[in-house]
């Protein structure tokens, strides 16, 4: 059975959507503010937060933040009354893997949800350190930001990241990516894109070079 944390204060909201949602067969966590949620986060193990932005103690997206001091992999979804753009971005930059403002279509709701857990349940994510790559949309987050890769460079990071505590040589890497690329990419090449995926990384420590061989992710 799957776990929901429901942060919501709205007491009609909360009733429709929680019979909703446990007639789904969600086991349900409902708190009423930031504090109780944020409480209920650090003591137990959740499937996907479902948090409203507008709270009676602090707004939902702080309670995000706190959250992913000490879990930074289950998802969350955001609920609003509001339906600004800057709102929305805001949710979405924060690492949110959805927003939906008020009123909204319960059906539609629990669709969003159940496709959420569905893509976690199939492992289409791929996370080392602070580095998560979605495989099925060849993206990659830093922090849960997203950063902008170019195809050759999301390859040679997905190689290196399969692979990590591995020394993976040069010649590996060429040959692995010389399908993808075929003869555009060459030695001194292959010296650049490393340059430009740690630049991207924010850290050079991330990918360690081994003289004389090739790279490592320690």
């Amino acid at each position: 059975m799957k776990r929901l944390l429901f942060v919501e204060d709205d007491f009609a909201i909360i009733l429709g959507l929680q019979y909703a949602l446990e007639q789904e067969k969600y086991c349900v966590t409902v708190c009423k503010n930031a504090k109780a949620a944020l409480q209920a986060a650090k003591e137990n193990t959740y499937d996907l937060f479902l948090l409203d932005i507008s709270l009676p103690d602090h707004d939902g997206f702080w309670l995000y933040e706190k959250i992913k001091e000490f879990d930074t992999e289950t998802p969350a979804l955001f609920l609003t009354a509001r339906d600004e753009e800057e709102a929305i971005i805001h949710g979405l930059e924060s690492g949110a893997e959805d927003y939906v403002t008020k009123p909204f279509k319960t059906r539609e709701l629990l669709l969003r949800i159940q496709k959420i857990i569905k893509r976690r349940e199939k492992n289409t994510f791929l996370t080392y350190r602070d580095i998560e790559l979605d495989l099925d949309a060849n993206k990659v987050y830093i922090k849960q930001k997203q950063i902008e890769f170019t195809a050759l460079e999301y390859r040679i990071l997905l190689i290196l990241i399969s692979n990590h505590g591995k020394v993976i040589t040069r010649e590996i890497l060429l040959e692995h990516i010389w399908d993808f690329a075929g003869n555009f990419v060459n030695d001194n090449t292959l010296t650049v894109y490393i340059k430009r995926i740690r630049e991207k990384l924010g850290d050079a420590n991330y990918i360690k070079t081994i003289k004389g061989s090739g790279y490592r992710l320690e």
